[in-house]
């Protein structure tokens, strides 16, 4: 790609697709399960048999409005569903049964907070547009070759068909590739937080299509929109936007024309490629659906919903800084994780300082629950054993070399801090008698580095340091026996 002009400014919005995690699908008992064997989760009204009827799955609507009120979406007093009709292998209707004119809920927002390198991270307000309730199509598994034919075929898995998904659309307020990262993964921890949604893209439980235009500066008309389909990682939303901005203006800036079409990232070659010209909502010929009645939620309902609602990542990053004195950095990395954040606010509710809280959890811990692909849930070493463990470090009982030494073991097996110092004899010293008698015959052994040392080379006491670590295995306290060393070499 070639230098472009910097007065160009990129126009992006996201179409994020998640799956509410009910059981059964939006009009159907059909199971929800991830993984199990291809069209196991299948019934008459999911392949669109004649004769059938569908039903709303009532959790379906509860997790759609929770997450339109996490999103300060306003929800419409009335809504009704409607048919959207394509033709596709594996859509078995013919049509799928989506919301249109009247959605769910519309006109919210979010914060994100935007994080560049090189840059100074900010806050951003992101317009939500609207959120719709649709069921999902199955999936396609395009393979090998025909044996007769020759020709390449597709298979047609219908166990995702009819799965609930709220359809979130952003206004048009992005304006990097960045943005458009940080705004997606604020959307998965939201609807995480909320427990409508494990958010796993590797899975396809959320999805984001991007919408992105360029135009000369920001006071000009929007240009033409190209939709990329199916992002499914942050990182490659981030890489699809700042390669097809660079693919508009290059065209632009050579007299060509940027038309509307739906494009593929193709993560091999870090490049966008054209796959079909875009669609209409003309081209879909809307209609209501005739099986499913009108939507409406009364006060009472929004607002036992309302009240159920957790605090939200957002509040809660503001609230770790405000009372917590913690960094946005470590405010932003705790809160991440819905788990992590309540596995730290139990350490930090049983006395641990919350920056040393933090220091273990974003670190060693965390290190350990990727390590070994489980969640901040199924630890074994509990947030009550965690703060036991800070408390012997403040106490002086044992040092921050002694508690990763130890942790491995607690991480693995549990149990008290203090019990396993104990049966370890790993407490540390801090009688000034023993101290005093060990670094006595460590001078004592060193002649020349004590003298070296009086003579003007007093980097040596790092040496004598580190000596006494060795003789102690690590357990003499550092603090007391830098003041008592350092008083015997200038002696």
């Amino acid at each position: 790609m070639t230098t472009v002009q910097a007065d160009w400014e990129p126009v992006i919005g996201l179409e994020t697709h998640v799956q509410l995690g009910t059981n059964s699908k939006i009009f159907t008992a059909a199971s929800t399960n991830f993984g199990d064997e291809p069209n196991t989760h299948i019934d008459p009204v999911v392949c669109g048999l004649p004769g059938t009827l569908p039903v709303l799955n009532k959790k379906v609507l509860e997790y759609a409005v929770k997450a339109a009120m996490a999103l300060n979406l306003k929800i419409a007093k009335h809504s009704k569903f409607d048919r959207k009709q394509y033709f596709y292998p594996d859509l078995p209707k013919n049509y799928q049964i989506s919301q249109f004119d009247e959605p769910i809920a519309e006109d919210g927002w979010i914060e994100v907070e935007v994080a560049e390198k090189g840059k100074e991270t900010y806050l951003k307000k992101i317009g939500i547009e609207r959120l719709h309730m649709e069921e999902d199509a199955g999936k396609l598994v395009h393979g090998g070759s025909d044996r007769l034919a020759g020709s390449k075929y597709s298979l047609v898995d219908y166990n995702r068909a009819g799965v609930a998904l709220a359809e979130i659309v952003s206004k048009p307020d992005l304006r990097s590739g960045r943005e458009a990262s940080e705004y997606a993964s604020e959307i998965r921890r939201i609807v995480r937080y909320l427990g409508v949604s494990d958010g796993n893209m590797q899975e396809g439980s959320l999805r984001c299509d991007v919408n992105i235009s360029v135009r000369r500066g920001p006071n000009a008309p929007f240009g033409t929109k190209v939709e990329i389909k199916n992002m499914n990682s942050f990182s490659a939303i981030q890489k699809a936007c700042e390669y097809e901005i660079k693919r508009q203006i290059e065209l632009y800036e050579r007299g060509g024309t940027v038309y509307q079409e739906t494009r593929l990232w193709d993560e091999s070659k870090q490049l966008t490629k054209s796959m079909r010209s875009k669609e209409g909502s003309s081209d879909y010929r809307y209609f209501p659906d005739p099986d499913l009645g009108p939507i409406e939620v009364s006060v009472e309902l929004k607002e036992r919903w309302r009240d159920e609602l957790p605090e939200l990542p957002s509040a809660k990053r503001h609230r770790y800084a405000e009372d917590f004195g913690l960094s946005m950095y470590d405010s932003r990395v705790l809160t991440d994780d819905h788990q992590m954040a309540r596995y730290f606010e139990i350490v930090v509710s049983a006395g641990s300082d919350s920056k040393q809280a933090a220091n273990w959890i974003t670190g060693d811990i965390a290190a350990y629950v990727k390590a070994n692909k489980i969640c901040f849930d199924d630890l074994i070493f509990t947030p009550n054993e965690l703060a036991e463990m800070i408390k012997l470090i403040d106490e002086g009982k044992i040092s921050g070399k002694i508690a990763k030494e130890i942790l491995p073991e607690l991480l693995a097996n549990g149990g008290s801090p203090k019990v396993l110092v104990d049966e370890k004899g790993l407490g540390m010293i801090s009688d000034p008698a023993i101290l005093q008698e060990i670094i006595d015959e460590l001078l004592t052994k060193h002649p020349k580095e004590v003298d070296s040392y009086r003579a003007g080379k007093t980097k040596l006491q790092g040496f004598f340091v580190g000596q006494l670590m060795k003789k102690t295995s690590g357990k003499a306290d550092p603090k007391l026996a830098n003041q008592i060393l350092k008083k015997k070499l200038n002696g």
